[in-house]
């Protein structure tokens, strides 16, 4: 009886830390309503057919028109400028090896998106741009450790007139905010990590997988690929703590319809909305 007692224990302490650890942020549920029901257009409303490149002026352009929210994706150049790009390398995008970390902007500059006359802008010229007239969810890409890329993103972002939040798959990135502007609206990106080697550290991609790293940083929001969206972290984060989940990336009729039935914001592709 007396061990039985321990044992009890023991289980009821180990999910009371589990629970502990993928707690997000619970104070900000009412900050969170703006980009609440919304479609957010993945990387733009691009479309290959119409020669319009995803992370382009064109690409934002069209989202305007709809009236559409936007993801976007941004990296920092070798000298320190922000640009919006989605991709590790330059290869599929651009056709040339490399990644934006290891060159400058006037480097970048030569290059075109998709065999386009487009190319990759910097996020400042889109702020500009858009200036508030949609929300916007940008994600930081972060290939490693350094996390300059968030200090030079909140130079762009803190006087920006528009409402917008940030994400991403790595949590020292969201931890950055946390700390360094716990105003901001953050959010955890994740899927199923551990069926695939390109993020290092098996332990690390469990961890985020499990969103049990969102200790370090208590997102807002989670932002889940729909495909993988059964994870028992993510539906307790709903569920029990009732936190706003994106999906993504929805890129057909029968995805869009799923992700509006069960979640709260939709990052979706063209023709995802044709029904």
């Amino acid at each position: 009886m007396f061990i039985s007692i321990i044992i009890l224990g023991i289980l009821c302490g180990i999910i009371l830390i589990y629970l502990y650890m993928i707690m997000p942020n619970l104070s900000r549920r009412n900050a969170m309503i703006p980009f609440l029901g919304r479609d957010y257009a993945h990387r733009g409303l691009h479309n290959a057919n119409a020669l319009i490149p995803e992370n382009s002026m064109p690409a934002f352009k069209e989202a305007l028109k709809e009236n559409l929210a936007i993801e976007l994706d941004v990296h920092i150049t070798r000298d320190n400028q922000v640009v919006v790009f989605h991709d590790d390398t330059l290869d599929r995008v651009c056709g040339v090896p490399g990644t934006i970390e290891e060159h400058t902007l006037p480097e970048l500059e030569e290059l075109h998106l998709l065999e386009t006359s487009e190319r990759i802008p910097l996020l400042s010229d889109v702020l500009e741009y858009i200036d508030g007239r949609v929300p916007l969810l940008v994600e930081l890409k972060l290939p490693s450790r350094d996390t300059r890329l968030c200090a030079y993103t909140w130079e762009l972002l803190k006087h920006y007139p528009g409402k917008y939040m940030i994400q991403s798959f790595n949590c020292l990135g969201v931890r950055w905010f946390y700390k360094n502007a716990p105003h901001i609206l953050r959010g955890q990106l994740s899927s199923a990590l551990t069926r695939s080697d390109k993020h290092p550290h098996f332990l690390f991609r469990f961890c985020v997988q499990f969103l049990l790293t969102n200790i370090l940083c208590r997102p807002d929001f989670i932002s889940y690929k729909l495909a993988d969206s059964e994870n028992i972290s993510l539906l307790l984060i709903h569920k029990l703590f009732r936190a706003p989940i994106a999906v993504w990336t929805l890129r057909t009729p029968k995805a869009y319809k799923k992700a509006h039935h069960q979640f709260d914001m939709y990052i979706f592709e063209l023709p995802a909305r044709a029904s």
